[in-house]
């Protein structure tokens, strides 16, 4: 008897009719003689209109408070899912998480797991139940409901998948698994049958919406193995393995894997900086205090004892990035703050880069043929990114989509 964890995102449960489907591949999958727990995030956009409700009424809602509204949006979730499989006649019980012993750190609004006591989920599972958790959300020190940030069902599945030592973590989303590139913006993507952890981390990381990054740094942490699949169609989707599993002949063919791309990102420059040591120390120990993450950084060769740095967040920490850098601007004496909103990042990504020199050149000169300016540059053993002009981004997709032949199966 296998123990399967099944993840359903939010378009697979957005309304009545897709949770009654979603109930009846549950219940088939018990029936093979499994043992399952379920993970699901809150119904369709039901997410994004708790966050729109919350502007209505405060531009700056109180984080503990914003934690306990975005929250109720699973429990919608799990207890319809609850009585779909209960009127379908089988045992079926719905957890929260803090019900399920999901505990996570004290910071709100992107918390971290810290553990799991899966006792009660053992319990009822042991009873012949399936089990429905509460994605995104766990219990913190205080006591009180803490989210886990966007994309967090992702890791509430994978992490109770390596407490609960789960034999697979199925995701369930729209898509078919993991494709060469976003199918809706290059329609000759295709989709790829195994990617290594490391691949996925990346992607992920670039702008990929497929899951979410932590979710991957907990699955290889402790090898779990993941398939991303359709919620409404029985094809074999995407297997996310170790590098070792999947062969090193197969990933030794292939220089990249993937384009992924991120819209989400925005660009600081600190211009006429004065050159003196510190100054780098002082900008980004600031940002890191306030939990602003930054991506990209370039600094200019210094000119006149002075240089120009540059760097990226994401638009989610626009404004407090802003108030911040205009305040360390004044204090550092730079002459001027730039922002500009209408950049994008393009990645290469691929486990191949290791063996095969020259992906970085080949990216710069497909660009460079399509007039496509490159603004920003960053690399990593098997990722290549470039920040652009967001108006260059769909034909830098296909572009390079087409340029790494990911358009031949």
């Amino acid at each position: 008897m296998a123990l399967i964890v099944m993840k359903f995102g939010g378009s697979s449960v957005a309304d009545s009719e897709k949770i009654k489907h979603v109930a009846g591949k549950i219940i088939a999958k018990k029936k093979g003689g499994n043992k399952i727990v379920v993970v699901v995030s809150a119904p369709g956009d039901m997410t994004d209109d708790l966050i729109t409700m919350s502007e209505k009424i405060t531009s700056e809602p109180n984080p503990r408070e914003m934690d306990l509204l975005l929250s109720t949006g699973e429990q919608v979730s799990i207890s319809l899912l609850a009585m779909a499989i209960q009127s379908m006649g089988h045992g079926a019980v719905a957890l929260t998480g803090p019900q399920a012993g999901i505990f996570t750190d004290s910071e709100h609004l992107k918390a971290r797991v810290e553990k799991i006591i899966p006792k009660k989920i053992f319990s009822f599972l042991d009873k012949g139940n399936i089990v429905i958790v509460a994605g995104f959300q766990g219990l913190n020190p205080n006591n009180d409901i803490a989210t886990l940030g966007r994309g967090g069902s992702d890791l509430t599945a994978v992490a109770l998948a390596a407490q609960m030592e789960a034999n697979i973590c199925e995701i369930y989303t729209d898509v078919e698994g993991v494709f060469t590139t976003d199918p809706r913006v290059v329609k000759d993507a295709t989709k790829i049958d195994t990617i290594s952890y490391e691949e996925m981390l990346e992607m992920a990381g670039s702008g990929a919406q497929v899951m979410q990054a932590r979710s991957i740094e907990v699955a290889k942490k402790y090898g779990i193995e993941i398939h991303v699949r359709s919620t409404f169609s029985e094809k074999e989707g995407t297997y996310i393995v170790s590098e070792e599993k999947i062969g090193r002949k197969k990933m030794e063919a292939l220089m990249v894997s993937a384009v992924t791309f991120d819209k989400n990102q925005v660009k600081f420059s600190l211009i006429d900086l004065p050159d003196i040591p510190g100054m780098a120390a002082k900008i980004f120990g600031s940002l890191a205090k306030l939990g602003i993450n930054v991506d990209m950084i370039i600094q200019s060769a210094a000119l006149d004892k002075k240089n120009d740095i540059s760097f990226t967040v994401s638009k989610a920490d626009l404004k407090r990035t802003q108030m911040k850098i205009d305040q360390l601007a004044k204090e550092l004496k730079a002459q001027s703050v730039v922002c500009d909103e209408h950049v994008a990042k393009v990645s290469v990504v691929g486990v191949g880069m290791k063996s095969h020199a020259g992906v970085a050149s080949k990216m710069f000169e497909i660009l460079a043929k399509n007039d496509i300016n490159i603004e920003m540059i960053s690399t990593s053993e098997i990722k290549v990114s470039c920040v652009i002009d967001e108006v260059d981004l769909n034909k830098a997709l296909a572009e390079l989509h087409k340029g790494f032949k990911l358009n031949k199966k």
